[in-house]
């Protein structure tokens, strides 16, 4: 789709979860990379395949972030851990057996037979002008769609906060806590989540979505992360739970804008935005136009020059 699109409109390209992490990458403490690809006057931002864009983290901004140990509670196994319970939550919410809602073009990632099995997600592909001949297209997802109060069609955002073990976390047991002291509990997740939170507020705006909807989830057993119970849900519309979480959309824009302009410079080739893992800082190297490409490419390659 991406290649249709920039025959005829837009010269910098990217999808939301990149955009959502460098709007939002002042928030953010593990390391990440970023690939961008110059060609011309286009800009083409993408992540390596084993890339941590997609991973979730959890309790990163915390005062106490989870070791890297190897155990149950260890970093890594948390992130699988949210991902999981994210990706099944989102499709749980959902009302099945109903027609589903239809865009004017097929999903360009699921086969026609395996349509039924797939799971429910939607691209949008937007469009914003950032000045000085600079237009951006982003593809950005939709989980859902509901009906309105007045009968309008509403695009909203799945996504699912959870709890492992309250006492290392927010110190609020939510099985006690969310029914009196919900705000208290978000206002935990915002301190000890608020990159997570901060990139999904940013993509459910980049996508126009009306609502977003939290998820609150623990665990059944906290000495067990394959078992999870679902204790409430929250809606937020995404502008005003940016204001609240202090999410400034107008500094993100200017973050992407002065990324776009010193690529611009730059000759044509491949390049890696990192996030150093030590400091809040972003640093930029220039790499080998082969970088990252998939092993079957390179394979090809291989038997390309035996043949030769």
């Amino acid at each position: 789709v991406i290649r249709q699109i920039c025959k005829t409109r837009g010269n910098v390209f990217a999808t939301d979860a990149i955009i959502s992490t460098l709007m939002c990458c002042t928030r953010s403490v593990y390391p990440w990379d970023i690939v961008v690809d110059k060609l011309g006057s286009r800009l083409f931002f993408d992540k390596r395949e084993d890339s941590t864009i997609d991973m979730l983290t959890v309790n990163e901004t915390a005062n106490e972030p989870p070791p890297e140990d190897g155990t149950m509670d260890s970093a890594k196994n948390l992130g699988m851990e949210a991902v999981f319970i994210n990706h099944n939550f989102a499709q749980q919410v959902l009302k099945m057996n109903e027609e589903r809602y239809k865009f004017p073009n097929p999903n360009p990632f699921i086969q026609p037979d395996e349509e039924s099995e797939a799971a429910s997600v939607a691209y949008r592909y937007r469009t914003w002008d950032l000045g000085g001949n600079q237009v951006i297209v982003i593809r950005c997802e939709q989980d859902c769609v509901q009906t309105g109060p007045n009968g309008e069609d509403q695009f909203v955002n799945i996504k699912a906060i959870n709890e492992w073990n309250p006492k290392i976390g927010s110190g609020l047991d939510w099985r006690t806590k969310l029914d009196m002291q919900r705000g208290a509990v978000l206002a935990a997740e915002l301190r000890n989540n608020g990159f997570k939170l901060a990139k999904w507020t940013t993509c459910a705006i980049l996508a126009g979505s009306d609502q977003m909807k939290f998820g609150y989830v623990s665990r059944q057993n906290f000495k067990d992360a394959s078992r999870h119970t679902i204790l409430g849900m929250q809606n937020f519309k995404p502008q005003e739970f940016a204001t609240q979480m202090a999410l400034n959309m107008d500094n993100g824009w200017g973050i992407v804008r002065a990324l776009v302009d010193l690529f611009m410079g730059k000759p044509d080739g491949r390049y890696l935005i990192t996030k150093d893992p030590m400091k809040p800082t972003l640093r930029i190297y220039s790499i080998p136009e082969n970088s990252f490409d998939s092993e079957d490419d390179a394979s090809d390659d291989d038997n390309d020059q035996q043949q030769n």
